[in-house]
């Protein structure tokens, strides 16, 4: 079972049908909504402000998500992969969002719905990215446009497939 703890007076919430790897580790305010997917090594922070994270979210190994104290909250909707490494600190995160491997969303930064922010990229604090497009490099700039036929080959196919996975595991 993942670390568990609570701090501060939160004790986190996990949804149902959710699968928690081993050695994640989510302390503190932190709400993960109904089948998501917290993978080896991803840690959930809520110890200085709120994680909220909605349903059919896969935190892929690796991945880290903190915010600032009192000064940015992490928040991600529904069916958001969040890829491998990646790190999201007091961002705001749509649904329908691939976050790639190794990628780094800064605080306040927004990634609207629909949207594939390319692995290794980094989303600076307070950017205001765009719906339907592609983000990469250092900083992050847009890169490419997504048809709706994009996001759900590229984006709500990916996520669908944790959800398989997460079955695979809870069995």
């Amino acid at each position: 079972m993942a670390l568990i703890k609570s701090l501060r007076g939160f004790t986190p919430v996990v949804g149902q049908r959710c699968f928690l790897a081993e050695n994640a580790v989510i302390i503190g305010d932190v709400l993960i909504g109904d089948d998501c997917s917290i993978w080896y090594g991803a840690v959930l922070r809520g110890d200085v402000n709120t994680i909220a994270i909605g349903n059919r979210v896969n935190i892929q190994d690796g991945a880290v998500l903190h915010t600032l104290y009192e000064r940015s909250k992490v928040t991600i909707g529904d069916d958001v992969s969040v890829g491998h490494n990646a790190i999201v600190h007091g961002a705001i995160v749509g649904s329908r969002v691939l976050v790639g491997m190794g990628a780094t969303l800064m605080d306040n930064a927004v990634v609207p719905d629909n949207t594939i922010v390319a692995a290794g990229a980094l989303v600076l604090s307070g950017a205001q990215l765009e719906p339907y497009s592609i983000y990469a490099g250092v900083p992050a700039k847009k890169v490419k446009s997504l048809t709706q036929e994009d996001v759900e080959r590229m984006i709500v196919h990916n996520a669908a497939g944790y959800l398989t996975y997460k079955e695979w595991y809870n069995e």
